[in-house]
């Protein structure tokens, strides 16, 4: 039943995403993501976990997204106030060039975790989880909205995951388990998913994830 649940609502935020998007123009949005360089990198691939990188995330993710901390219902400290000034066309714009970058792939780290003496069973873990979710608890595989190769899917809204930096991945599950992030059509499904996940696994999958490509 909780399973069944996620899927209808994952559904209803595919449907509800397609709805009213335009695409962004690319070049355009060169210069208009100047400001977003310290942090993000010139080609939003950050160097500092802290910060995502938003090459290829996906163009209608990042615009969503970009709304959201604009209008305030996504508080981003670093971004207050940074796209006050910025029309909707602006935020496409910018979406459109991020998305129009290559990621650089962070890559999987030796880690070790309570109960696993071998790194690669931390990683195995990760994976297990990654793609077939977790049936005891009610995990529904991430394959599902962000694709085998962690490549997302652009047209419903669900983001790029593959390659960015586990650090950053962990500090999100853990504001959706907790439910401090909740902005967004797409948030009640990732609560749904993180607070089924004891901190342990999402430590484990964030590190897979940093490693597809």
């Amino acid at each position: 039943m909780k399973k069944s649940f996620l899927t209808i609502i994952c559904l209803v935020a595919a449907f509800t995403a397609n709805q009213g998007f335009a695409s962004g123009d690319a070049a355009a949005g060169t210069s208009k993501v100047a400001m977003c360089a310290g942090c993000h990198g010139n080609d939003g691939n950050s160097m500092v976990s802290s910060f995502p990188k938003l090459a290829g995330l996906g163009e209608k993710y990042l615009y969503r997204q970009l709304l959201n901390i604009q209008s305030g219902e996504r508080v981003i400290v670093e971004m207050t106030g940074l796209l006050d000034a910025s029309s909707d066309q602006d935020l496409q714009d910018m979406a459109a060039y991020y998305d129009g970058q290559q990621r650089q792939i962070s890559g999987a780290q030796e880690i070790t975790l309570i109960g696993y003496s071998d790194p690669d069973e931390a990683l195995e873990l990760g994976e297990n989880i990654y793609r077939g979710g977790n049936l005891q608890t009610g995990v529904p595989s991430c394959t599902g909205c962000h694709s085998p190769a962690g490549t997302g899917n652009d047209p419903a809204g669900y983001p790029a995951l593959g390659g960015q930096h586990a650090g950053y991945i962990e500090s999100q599950l853990l504001k959706y388990q907790s439910g401090e992030r909740a902005s967004g059509a797409n948030a009640k499904i990732m609560q749904g998913v993180a607070e089924r996940l004891s901190n342990k696994e999402i430590k484990a999958i964030a590190n897979y994830i940093s490693g597809l490509n």
